[in-house]
């Protein structure tokens, strides 16, 4: 999950995953702490695109991030 969070930095997509990242580090997280609430939410997404047998849901995902550091159930 961590090479994906790295992946969506790299490439600022989405931008939402960078902008978080920015958030967290402002408000205290180090950037390894950060990276691992961010990962918590792509494996949380990965977990309710397999459970649903759906398509990756982007407003979910951003709903996540913006919910951070709280990490979806």
């Amino acid at each position: 999950m961590l090479e994906v969070v790295e992946n969506q930095l790299r490439a600022n997509n989405p931008p939402e995953t960078k902008e978080t990242l920015k958030r967290l580090l402002n408000e205290g997280f180090n950037e390894k702490e950060a990276k691992q609430l961010l990962a918590g939410v792509v494996a949380a997404e990965v977990y309710e695109v397999m459970k649903a047998n759906q398509p990756f849901d982007p407003v979910r995902f951003v709903n996540a991030l913006n919910k951070l550091p709280k990490l979806p159930e």
